[in-house]
């Protein structure tokens, strides 16, 4: 099998059996900023959030028990197998394997739109029955769960992108399917944090 029935040309980053076997980190610096920028922002947010759950750990108590814990499990679940997915596409854009690593970029997103369906559904069955921002922990659920589906999206733009660059021959760099793996990775870390603090603290 040649380098062209692979999917790779020449102008592609075939990795060669050294540079495999040197250490680097995935990503690139402007790419490492902007996540370590997120996980700060979310880390005061989950201090706040705390900060309030103790004040008022009756209240939020109780409001957490009209959570849907199975649809979070289900989300969890979901958002676990996109990030095997992606690992999995790097590997195999290493590899030279090409439509492989396409195909798990392209399942990675569907559970994607799975989890953005379940989290809509959810959101909608706590605001017909009336939980609402007026109530403290519920003005929490919705801020977090919220601007995390608004990064959720942001990765799966992200995902396109990373797509594209595996559909140029001419291109179908490693650098651009870690850089899209590292912030869907960090996708994953808020929403098991964010599932910890708001669906299992009790």
């Amino acid at each position: 099998m040649t380098i062209s029935d692979q999917g790779i040309s020449p102008e592609t980053e075939p990795l060669s059996a050294e540079a495999e076997r040197a250490r680097h980190m995935p990503g690139d610096i402007d790419m490492w900023v902007m996540i370590l920028g997120d996980l700060f922002f979310f880390g005061c947010y989950f201090v706040v959030y705390m900060v309030f759950r103790a004040r008022s750990a009756q209240e939020f108590s109780t409001a957490q028990q009209h959570l849907d814990i199975g649809i979070g499990v289900t989300n969890t679940v979901v958002l676990l197998s996109s990030s095997m997915f992606v690992a999995l596409a790097v590997i195999s854009t290493r590899q030279g394997a090409i439509r492989t690593a396409r195909r798990l970029v392209f399942a990675a997103g569907a559970c994607g739109l799975v989890f953005i369906a379940l989290k809509i559904y959810e959101w909608h069955h706590e605001l017909t029955n009336g939980y609402t921002v007026a109530n403290e922990f519920f003005s929490f659920y919705y801020a977090l769960t919220g601007i995390h589906l608004a990064h959720l999206l942001l990765g799966m733009l992200i995902l396109g992108i990373v797509v594209q660059e595996l559909r140029n021959p001419r291109r179908q760099r490693v650098s651009i399917v870690e850089q899209g793996a590292l912030f869907w990775h960090m996708i994953d870390l808020l929403w098991v944090v964010i599932f910890a603090i708001i669906y299992l603290m009790r």
